[in-house]
């Protein structure tokens, strides 16, 4: 001892804390009564003794404070398959043309291109109508590129987007995209549905208009549109209900319309190359006049243009000074009409539609309109591409179908890129021909007002206008009713998945095996669409959803190609990833061209679900990208951890916790748990780890329980981390084990919690304190910070709120540790009431009152609001009572070593025990009858299997051997041996009980200090007495130390909520009586507390006074 001694005065020579050096323990001097010296040293302080070994490189509070002015960091830093797996397909039928190429050509073919195209031509003019249109199939092409190699990376069941992205991206992302497909889907079915009701009504049958004449009020217009177009939503809900058969079939006349009508077109241009005379136009200067008969298209006074624009013989400005004019609108592709053509005409609602871009001519200048054509909607390029887009959509119709595709992974990418080209040629083609046939006052005519309500594609058809007026309401009708049968279908199919809960009554079919309650939703929803009675606000809105749909199809294919999945192998070979990339970038940016505000909607829906799914649902493992992508961004965070330790501003705990198990295999102690929740209040890294003893080949199992057993009691608790279970022969070495591998890179834990060893006196195996304090051992050399909760039992829970004081015992700065816990634990909801008061020690040669005053200026630098108090420890000489408690630590330590002898030795070992707690003859007790009664009282003992040395020989345990089969014999030999230990350790422990505990009882027989027991028992063997054991100074000291901060920290904090306080260094030297002696001093030190927390920094600083 006096070697050790000698290095810590060496240490605290070199310490800059102390103004002087501590007097060597082996120097003689002036004792006192129990041989310690009398002069004390004011480096070695008899009050802090116990923290005597932390101040080398932990300064005093109280030194601390005093070089606040200077204060810096400069502590050093630490360095199931899947349940919808799909069905076997039926045998295969189609080809690439029957089963991909036409159907998508009968999707992507739609009503836009009959009664929208001619008049997105005439306002955006030949260059930019054809930029919108190639615009919108350069987007279709980009995502089919991806969506073939996306489909060709194996089985693609029925589905189509939803199926593909969801397995391409995860639950969350397919819900979401799911739900949005289906949304767009619907819309497309309003859309569909108030397109051929606009196609009769306007065109086919105006006498049919049930609101007046619509030609004069836009209002009436949308007014019939809604009414009409919720009778037919009607009729086709009931055809698709009873009927899909029908429907499938219609799809077949629905196509040959489709093709029958363009084919007209096209004819009918080439027919009229030189034009005809059969539309002629009425231009009052250069203004479009309507509602005029040709003939009566003249400025005589009797006529009836004179009559509308001079009402009570004073006429307009504009007809004054303006010629009427005849102007032929068909004038074929050889009139050179395409250059007139050339230039945009985009105009503000209100705007009359005129040649040129004069004011002159276009504004109203606040004049009743007459007759004259103007713009109903403003139109830009944006809008005019949000409303054309929905013409270049049904790019999915080919990959929907793929379970009925002789060849999938060859008829998808051929059909669908096929058709798409197909259809680009048609649109960008139609373009050049409309332009280069129509004069450019008709082409803006959206509804054909200044040609008696006539369709203008229909009037360049051959041979009659009635081909593409039929051909284009049934090929609308066939397209509206193909989104009605497929919405439901892909809505009970997400529901179906389980990925959104609140779907789950949509999954149900009917008797025939129909999704009747998902037909119902969609038609409410569509009823909603129809509402809004107009294409031009329809067309945009479900471009949104499926410009957001095609942006997924994109990023699924990019990711996937950028991440290298090994299962990334499509049989597509023609992409790349900056193509998906280009693709996803023209959705996005078309989305917020289109329409911010639409945008935003669909993102805000597509956010919400995905959110949704996220907490709620989402239980099923896809095998997705984004847990590659997960995978590449923990990589990379984790390299760039790697470069260096957080700053001290970014220090927040990372916990590892030590968990007991019990003999269920479930944590002893959940509480330990549920205070890592509250500490983190569900922000940074939390690891559960435990150790069970034995051999992993054996216990495997027990070890997947207790992982299982974990998972769930951090889920109870709301606690996001990991879990870890190891199974070892040596527990301590596992908890080494978990302190030092624990982590990967930067992302390490850097706090353990540990629990409290309670039952540490009551054991005869030095093991239960010794792997206690060799993980303390292992935090300290990993400068891990540590957490000791004592009482855990006695924490609140989660649920639970407190109210009262948080108690911080600053004796030792430790990096900050202390202001910082109570600062974190009132984030939680649990301790969010509590008030902080901290407590720094100050010794006699302390300036108290500047103390205070510092430290309230240190916690006012760290923004941390608390009651500070200094308490003042007078140098008092160490009691009597400090020197009993000593005594008797030393003597259980003895009697301990005693227990390594062999049985017979114990027995007379027990027997003196017995005579040493007689005091008289009625409670003499034969030495069997004692152990058995004293065993009997202990219900809660357990046995221990630590075996006896030889008499003479040093006590060894091999705990890496395994234990040998034991006979019947053998085993109750050795269980009658385990009961007679625990009982000898149990009379041993009753006998060094506090005095406060003793006194406690009344009956309870004391031991006078000045009574001596016997010397020798009636064998002669020598027995062990106070009077014969001469305690260690350094073992007093601390004990003075501990006994006296009690007396200080109970007065004021017993009634606290929570006392954090420093924990002691564990000492340096191993033996078995030093160690035992702190555990001793710990106990001490926390006697009458209910709930304390120590705390040992990990040689950092954890906060900081600096932004």
């Amino acid at each position: 001892m006096a070697t050790e001694k000698e290095k810590m005065a060496a240490a605290e020579t070199k310490s800059p804390s102390n103004k002087s050096n501590c007097t060597s323990p082996g120097k003689k001097g002036d004792t006192d009564d129990h041989g310690l010296p009398k002069k004390k040293d004011n480096g070695c302080d008899t009050n802090l003794y116990l923290y005597h070994d932390e101040i080398e490189d932990r300064p005093r509070a109280s030194t601390f404070l005093s070089s606040l002015a200077d204060y810096s960091n400069t502590i050093p830093t630490a360095s199931a398959a899947d349940p919808d797996a799909p069905k076997p397909a039926p045998p295969a039928r189609m080809g690439t043309l029957i089963g991909c190429y036409l159907p998508c050509i009968q999707n992507i073919f739609g009503v836009i291109l009959f009664i929208r195209l001619t008049w997105v031509v005439g306002t955006a003019g030949a260059i930019q109508g054809f930029l919108i249109v190639l615009t919108c199939c350069c987007t279709t092409m980009l995502t089919a590129i991806s969506m073939s190699a996306i489909a060709t990376n194996g089985v693609v069941p029925a589905g189509g987007s939803y199926f593909m992205i969801g397995r391409s991206l995860g639950p969350e992302c397919g819900g979401a995209v799911g739900m949005l497909f289906y949304t767009g889907t619907t819309l497309a079915a309003a859309m569909y549905i108030v397109g051929a009701v606009e196609i009769v009504l306007t065109y086919m049958a105006p006498w049919l208009s049930i609101f007046g004449d619509f030609t004069k009020d836009p209002e009436a217009m949308y007014n019939n549109f809604r009414v009409y177009g919720t009778g037919l939503l009607l009729v086709m809900g009931m055809v698709v209900f009873v009927g899909v058969k029908f429907v499938n079939k219609f799809a077949t006349v629905a196509l040959a319309c489709v093709i029958l009508s363009i084919t007209a077109v096209y004819v009918g241009i080439f027919v009229n190359f030189n034009g005809n005379d059969k539309l002629q136009l009425c231009v009052l200067g250069k203004r479009l006049l309507k509602d005029i008969h040709i003939s009566n298209c003249t400025k005589n006074v009797t006529g009836e243009l004179h009559q509308l624009f001079c009402p009570n013989n004073t006429c307009d400005p504009y007809y004054i000074s303006h010629n009427i004019s005849i102007v032929q609108g068909i004038k074929g592709l050889a009139s050179g009409v395409f250059f007139d053509n050339l230039q945009d005409s985009f105009l503000h609602e209100g705007q009359y539609i005129a040649y040129g871009k004069e004011p002159e001519d276009i504004e109203q200048m606040e004049r009743p309109t007459y007759n004259q054509v103007y713009a109903d909607l403003t139109t830009t390029f944006t809008i005019l591409i949000g409303i054309f887009f929905p013409s270049v959509t049904g790019i999915m119709a080919g990959s929907n179908r793929s379970g009925d595709l002789a060849d999938a992974q060859k008829s998808i990418p051929i059909g669908t890129i096929c058709a798409i080209l197909t259809t680009s040629f048609v649109y960008l083609s139609s373009v050049l021909l409309f332009a280069g046939t129509v004069d450019n006052l008709l082409l803006r005519d959206k509804f054909g007002q200044s040609i008696g309500g006539k369709l203008v594609v229909a009037n360049m058809a051959w041979p009659n206008q009635w081909v593409i007026l039929v051909g284009s309401f049934l090929s609308t009708l066939g397209a509206g009713l193909q989104s009605l049968t497929g919405a439901p279908r892909l809505l009970q199919a997400i529901a179906k998945d389980e990925i959104i809960p609140f779907l789950a009554p949509f999954a149900v079919s009917s008797s025939r095996g129909e999704p009747t309650r998902a037909l119902l939703l969609t038609m409410c929803i569509c009823q909603g669409g129809i509402l809004l009675g107009n294409v031009d606000i329809l067309a945009p809105l479900l471009s949104m959803f499926f410009l957001m749909c095609y942006g997924f199809v994109n990023l699924a294919c990019a990711l996937q190609t950028l991440l290298k999945t090994p299962n990334w192998r499509p049989r597509f070979k023609y992409y790349h990833w900056s193509l998906s990339l280009a693709g996803l970038t023209l959705c996005i940016s078309i989305m917020f061209m289109t329409s911010w505000y639409y945008a935003l909607i669909a993102m805000g829906m597509a956010g919400l679900i995905y959110k949704y799914i996220e907490y709620r649902g989402a239980e099923k493992e896809w095998g997705d990208g984004l847990r590659g992508l997960a995978l590449s961004a923990a990589r990379y965070s984790l390299l760039r951890l790697e470069e260096g330790p957080p700053h001290t501003k970014n220090w927040r705990p990372q916990v590892l916790v030590l968990t007991k198990l019990n003999n269920e295999l479930k944590p002893k102690y959940r509480k330990m748990i549920a205070f890592a929740s509250q500490l983190k209040a569900g922000k940074g890294l939390t690891v559960c780890v435990s150790v069970l003893g034995g051999d992993f080949t054996r216990r495997s199992g027990d070890a997947f329980m207790a992982k299982q057993n974990l998972r769930s009691c951090m889920n109870e608790e709301k606690v996001k981390g990991f879990v870890d279970v190891l199974v070892t022969h040596s527990v301590a070495e596992g908890l080494s084990h978990f302190v030092q591998t624990t982590g990967l890179g930067g992302l390490k834990p850097n706090t353990v919690l540990i629990g409290w060893p309670y039952g540490w006196r009551q054991s005869e195996d030095e093991r239960t304190w010794q792997t206690f304090l060799q993980t303390v051992r292992s935090v300290t050399a990993a400068k891990m910070a540590m957490l000791v909760p004592k009482g855990i039992n006695f924490f609140p829970d989660s649920t639970e709120k407190v109210s009262g004081n948080i108690d911080i015992w600053w004796i030792v700065h430790d990096g900050g540790m202390l202001m910082l816990l109570p600062f974190l634990l009132k984030q939680h909801r649990t301790w969010k009431n509590c008030k902080m008061r901290i407590f720094t020690v100050a010794q006699m040669e302390d300036n108290s009152i500047q103390m205070k005053k510092d430290l309230k200026m240190f916690l006012y630098h760290l923004r941390i609001e608390a009651e500070v108090e200094v308490v003042e420890m007078t140098d008092n000489d160490i009691s009597a009572y400090t020197y009993e408690r000593t005594l008797m630590m030393e003597q259980r330590n003895q009697m301990l070593r005693e227990l390594r002898l062999n049985k017979k030795e114990t027995l007379g070992m027990v027997q003196n025990l017995v005579d040493y707690h007689e005091q008289n003859a009625e409670e003499k007790l034969p030495l069997v009858q004692a152990i058995v009664d004293h065993h009997h009282g202990d219900v809660n003992k357990t046995t221990s299997k630590v075996r006896f040395a030889e008499p003479g020989a040093e006590p060894t345990v091999d705990e890496n051997a395994p234990s040998p089969p034991l006979s019947d014999n053998e085993e109750k030999d050795k269980d009658d041996k385990d009961d007679f230990r625990s009982s000898l350790l149990h009379i041993i422990d009753s006998m060094w009980d506090s005095s406060d505990e003793r006194s406690q009882c009344e009956d309870a027989p004391s031991l006078p200090t000045e009574e001596k027991p016997r010397d020798a028992n009636p064998n002669g063997e020598a027995v062990m007495t106070k009077a014969n054991i001469t305690p260690d100074e350094g073992t007093v000291r601390r004990m003075h130390t501990a006994v006296k901060l009690n007396e200080v920290i109970v007065s004021r904090s017993h009634d606290a909520q929570l006392v954090i306080l420093n924990l002691p260094g564990p000492p340096r030297d191993t033996k078995l009586e030093r160690e035992s002696n702190y555990m001793e001093f710990l106990e001490v030190l926390t006697e009458g507390l209910e709930k304390v927390l120590m705390v040992r920094g990990g040689g950092r600083e954890v906060i900081t006074i600096f932004s």
